[in-house]
This record gives C-alpha cells, sequence and structure tokens, in this order.
C-alpha cells in the first residue's frame, strides 16, 4: 500500500506520490469556491494575528504596524491584508525549500575546470588563461528545454559556482539546501523574488507568472533571482551610443516603463532557435522586438542604426573583452600549476545577447608574432552536450571550437553581462537591490 503524507500548506492527507502536485497547486491562482473559502478563513487568522499582542512564529511585528490616522476597520483591513501577504510568501518558501527538486546533470569525474586548466596548461607558453575555480555545465534537453532553456542553464551554472566555492551563498541559496534546483523549482523561486518586489518591471512583463512556461529569460532575471537571496548580482550592459539613454544602466536617463532594454526586448522573441553558439544568432532580416522586461515604450531606434554599429571591426568589441579580462585578473589569483593558467576568485558571467545566452568562464590572451594580442573568451554553452565537450577536453581535440570565442565572433550590436560581487545584502541595503540597474559601456 502506498503511503501516505500531510500536505505543509492544508494539512490534508493524500498519497506520497501525489504530494508534490497537490502542493504545488497552493501556488496557483485560487479560482475555485472551495480555495475562495480558504482564502476568507486564511484572511480572518491574518486580521487576528495583527491584533494579537503574541509574537507568531515567522511574522515580523513591524509588518503590522501601520502609521497614520486610519480608522479601526480600514486598520483592521490592512494589518490583516499584510500579515496574511507575508504569511503567503513565507508559506510558499517554506514549501519550495521541502519539495524543490535538484537538476539532473552528468557531472564529469574531476570536475570540468580542472580539465579546462589542464588543457590550457598543455597549450604554447605564450599565452595567458585566467579561469573560475568550480563549474558544471548543464545542457539544454531535447524535448524538455532546447531551444528556449538557456538562461535557466546558465543561472544553474553559476549556482553550481556559488554553492561550491562561496559558503555565504551556500547558506542563503534555495533555502541553503546546498543543491541546484531544477529548471521548474528556479521558475517557483523567480516568482516569490517578484513578489517579494524585485524587478517589478520584469515581474509585469511575464504578468508575475513563469512557472511551468517556455518564457525566455535572461540576465535581469539571473539577477532578479539573486538578488532576492541577498546575493549582489550586478548587470554591465554594453551597446551602441545611440541608444544610451534606453538602457537600465544610465542614471537620471529615464526610469520604470520609460526605458527599454533591448537585449531584454529581443530575447522575448517568439522564433525557435537551435544549434550550437553561433547558430543562435539572429537574422539580420529581423525586426527590434518593441518591448522588454524592463518597460513597455517602443524603441525610437531604427534596425538600420544597430545594423551600423554591427558591421564596426571587432575593435569595438574590445571593450567587452577588456573589460572580461579586468574582471577575472582582479582581486585573489591563484597560479595553477605553471605560470600561464590561474584561478580567479570571481564567479562566472552570464553572458546574454540577442538570441542566446552563455555562460564565460574564463578569458585567454595570447602574444602573436606581429606583437598583437589575441584575447579568446572561455565559454560553457548549454546548446553543447556535456558528454562532447569532456570528450574532447580528455582527449585534448576539438575542445577549441567548444569553448574558445575570439573577438572576432562578437558580432551583435549589444551584450549584457550579469556577475556576483561578493557579500550578502539585508535590511536596507536588500531593499535596494529591488531595482535593477546597470553600469553602460559604449562598444
Amino acid at each position: 500500500m502506498d503511503s501516505s503524507s500531510s500536505c505543509p500548506f492544508c494539512d490534508q492527507v493524500v498519497p506520497s506520490k501525489e504530494l508534490q502536485r497537490h502542493a504545488n497547486g497552493h501556488f496557483e491562482d485560487e479560482d475555485n469556491d472551495d480555495k475562495q473559502r480558504q482564502l476568507a478563513r486564511d484572511f480572518e487568522l491574518a486580521q487576528k494575528m495583527a491584533f494579537s499582542s503574541t509574537p507568531y512564529d515567522n511574522v515580523n511585528q513591524e509588518t503590522i504596524k501601520l502609521e497614520g490616522s486610519l480608522d479601526s476597520s480600514k486598520l483592521s483591513c490592512e494589518r490583516g491584508a499584510l500579515v496574511k501577504e507575508k504569511l503567503n510568501v513565507n508559506e510558499k518558501i517554506s514549501s519550495l525549500i521541502g519539495l524543490q527538486n535538484r537538476s539532473g546533470f552528468y557531472k564529469v569525474e574531476g570536475g570540468l575546470m580542472s580539465l579546462l586548466r589542464n588543457c590550457l596548461e598543455l597549450e604554447s607558453s605564450d599565452s595567458t588563461s585566467i579561469v573560475s575555480g568550480y563549474v558544471d555545465h548543464y545542457q539544454s534537453i531535447e524535448f524538455e528545454d532546447l531551444g528556449w532553456g538557456c538562461g535557466w542553464r546558465n543561472i544553474q551554472m553559476l549556482c553550481s559556482h556559488l554553492i561550491m566555492q562561496r559558503p555565504e551563498a551556500r547558506k542563503v541559496l534555495f533555502g541553503g539546501s546546498g543543491v541546484v534546483p531544477d529548471i521548474l523549482s528556479l521558475q517557483r523561486w523567480l516568482e516569490i523574488a517578484w513578489k517579494k518586489g524585485f524587478d517589478v518591471h520584469g515581474a509585469e512583463h511575464f504578468n508575475y507568472k513563469i512557472y511551468g512556461r517556455k518564457n525566455w529569460i535572461g540576465a535581469t532575471e539571473c539577477a532578479a533571482l539573486l538578488r532576492s537571496f541577498g546575493l549582489q548580482a550586478r548587470i554591465v550592459d554594453f551597446g551602441p551610443k545611440e541608444c544610451e539613454e534606453l538602457y537600465l544602466s544610465v542614471p537620471g536617463s529615464s526610469s520604470g516603463a520609460q526605458m527599454v532594454n533591448l537585449i531584454d526586448a529581443n530575447k522575448r522573441k517568439t522564433a525557435k532557435v537551435n544549434g550550437p553558439m553561433d547558430r543562435f544568432l539572429v537574422s539580420r532580416n529581423d525586426g527590434v522586438p518593441q518591448t522588454g522586461s524592463s518597460g513597455h515604450e517602443k524603441s525610437k531606434y531604427s534596425r538600420s542604426v544597430l545594423e551600423n554599429k554591427s558591421t564596426q571591426k571587432a575593435k569595438g568589441h574590445q571593450v567587452l573583452v577588456d573589460w572580461v579580462w579586468n574582471y577575472f585578473s582582479d582581486g585573489r589569483i591563484c597560479t595553477y600549476s605553471h605560470q600561464h593558467v590561474n584561478v580567479s576568485g570571481k564567479t562566472p558571467l552570464f553572458f546574454q545577447h540577442d538570441g542566446h545566452s552563455r555562460t564565460i568562464v574564463g578569458i585567454q590572451v595570447k602574444q602573436q608574432r606581429n606583437g598583437m594580442q589575441q584575447y579568446n573568451l572561455l565559454i560553457l554553452d548549454p546548446a553543447h552536450s556535456t558528454k562532447g565537450i569532456e570528450k574532447s577536453l580528455r582527449e585534448n581535440n576539438g575542445w577549441q571550437k567548444l569553448i574558445k570565442r575570439g573577438t572576432h565572433t562578437l558580432n551583435k550590436p549589444q551584450y549584457q553581462l550579469c556577475y556576483i560581487d561578493s557579500g550578502i545584502a539585508a535590511g536596507a541595503d536588500l531593499e535596494l537591490l529591488k531595482k535593477i540597474d546597470s553600469l553602460f559601456l559604449e562598444l
């Protein structure tokens, strides 16, 4: 006989195999009579708690303190609503911690980054590489998330690093579970982040719903999700000067619904794309979408402006490469084996561009015979097979085509990066993280 368990929300006893489905139902809109009656009972309880002088578990008493000269009836409703709102979020978090699923992935024996460092060491000594210490590769899976899940996979890669390399991050991420959740669980966590007030405009774009959907997400959603745990997720925009005032990043230029993030706009396209890295590049014949997660106002710049920028020489995109080099080389650097491979204390980078996102795990510079320096970004692409990457690294054959990306491949007019600074925010500092902004650098 199947075992039974009690639902953490309603105490209803259900078969264990049905528990997750039943509990997940509490996240959905309450649109039937039974749920409406339950909502009324919850509200009544919240009102009683608001007037109770006895502290209640998991409820911040400051939440029920209201200022002003409201009459007792209105005060009762508002106090009850505030407490109920906090209870709802806390209940969802508590339930999700216990019910979230660890994401399945192909684990490379000895670690993928260790194999990459070995291969970089075997290259000529006229190169210098800096790489992240630990990253698991999460590939998109056919019939599961291929063609739309790259953003979630890059979040998983980032989190695999944070959980292994940063003890303070491990304590706060996903309820301190120490695991990287699957996409569906990450979607739940993002909805909770939105409910808490992180990235309001992005939340409005998705109507506060992402669970079970195949919407493309990008760097701003990554930042909102990680910021909701107190992590210092930062965004850097790279793009043409003509579009500077439309980015998230320019202080005082515009805000809220008046801003349009062009990368976010492009990533919302419904056109299906598939294949390795460069096959994700969107055709130049496509029009520029008019809305993004950061706003709903139409762009006043035509496609021709962006195309003119994108046809410039690769030297324009050297700005991005230089930023990545300075990022990984700043701070703590550990020499690995010989002198030309180093391990950075910095997190990998969520790397977003029109049509796809990947994870930058390091950078390499080679001194060429003509005296020029050649830079290669070291990238893990969710579109690639983990087994294929492992095989090429173990055999030291063909891995460069999968991982290295030179400056000449950066042919998009806009790029966006997300990285994680050290430290965990709390209190007023956490409130400041709710609004997503960024640094703008001209390409």
